[in-house]
């Protein structure tokens, strides 16, 4: 059943002064193809409590009933500075897509197989960059991109345990954005808690744009599988006013529209470039990660759609945007 969930949290060593936070339960009806139920989309938002630098223990409950709560295990989460920090960005995690004969049966080996390896891969990430602050990822994080029928809506959902089950997304915060895969189905936003997302501008049936800021960074995270730049661009102006000092202004969606991945890049992104390049110009926006083609690239700094060569030179506070378009 629907209970309230909450979150126990507390600085190292203080658990006698720790603070609970109450959320919302939004009632849902979902399995997975193992045959476990969901009945509930749990969310807590926790404000104007975490400090930089700091570790930080918490439990959680699905089921607040105060003192005689039953609180899961402790879990730790280390903050990081702001002033200097590093993200992870993943492309196209695409739970699902190595493709098996057992496919969309309890024993989907594809989905095994492919969380075994994102949990590999995000292991070697933290490796790779011990520091991180947070994770990006770039949409498609599961792969059956069905509506909601029943055995689709079981196989998204053994896509989504897999994705969620690295043990390090228990202390990595994590930031996506809305996939090709994702976007017809309407479980996306029930397995993340995205903040100022309450206009729902930019959405499809699966969730909508939003922004946060981290240090004198904004990060703002546009559904491209919707089409209307009117609203879009109704975010983008929520987000750069909330942030007017932002030294730089990142935007992450799915579709990459300067990559070099055929087929996609002379269909979707050659489509969606002549909406979504002239919103980066418009809003002077210094960064673009996306994923979509499964192959990585980079583009020159981009400007009115002419590409602009600085050579060897490093460019300071340089014209234009750069794309990213990160690997699967």
């Amino acid at each position: 059943g629907k209970g309230t969930p909450a979150v126990k949290v507390w600085k190292d060593g203080s658990k006698s002064s720790a603070k609970v936070v109450t959320g919302n339960a939004e009632a849902i009806s979902a399995e997975n193809w193992q045959g476990k139920s969901y009945s509930a989309a749990n969310k807590v938002n926790i404000a104007d409590y975490f400090e930089e630098n700091t570790q930080y223990h918490y439990q959680y409950t699905d089921n607040y009933t105060g003192d005689d709560s039953v609180w899961s295990a402790e879990y730790d989460y280390t903050t990081k500075a702001t002033d200097k920090f590093s993200v992870i960005l993943t492309g196209d995690p695409q739970v699902g897509a190595s493709g098996s004969s057992s496919d969309y049966s309890a024993n989907d080996a594809s989905v095994a197989r492919d969380a075994y390896n994102w949990n590999k891969t995000m292991q070697q990430a933290l490796k790779t960059c011990p520091d991180a602050s947070f994770l990006l990822s770039a949409g498609d994080q599961i792969d059956y991109s069905g509506t909601d029928s029943s055995d689709g809506k079981n196989v998204r959902e053994s896509e989504y345990a897999g994705f969620t089950y690295p043990s390090i997304l228990r202390n990595l915060p994590l930031a996506t954005t809305i996939g090709n895969h994702e976007s017809k189905g309407t479980d996306y936003k029930f397995h993340y808690n995205n903040p100022n997302s309450d206009d729902n501008l930019g959405s499809t049936n699966s969730g909508s744009d939003y922004y946060f800021s981290y240090g004198n960074v904004l990060f703002i995270s546009l559904n491209s599988n919707n089409r209307n730049t009117v609203e879009h661009k109704e975010l983008l102006k929520k987000a750069v006013a909330s942030h007017k000092d932002a030294k730089w202004k990142v935007v992450m969606f799915h579709h990459d529209i300067y990559g070099s991945g055929q087929p996609h890049s002379d269909t979707d992104g050659a489509n969606l470039r002549v909406l979504f390049a002239p919103l980066m110009d418009e809003f002077g926006i210094d960064v673009c990660l996306t994923g979509h083609d499964h192959s990585y690239a980079r583009s020159y700094l981009m400007a009115d759609g002419t590409a602009i060569n600085y050579g060897d030179s490093v460019a300071v506070n340089p014209e234009g945007t750069l794309y990213i378009a990160a690997g699967s």
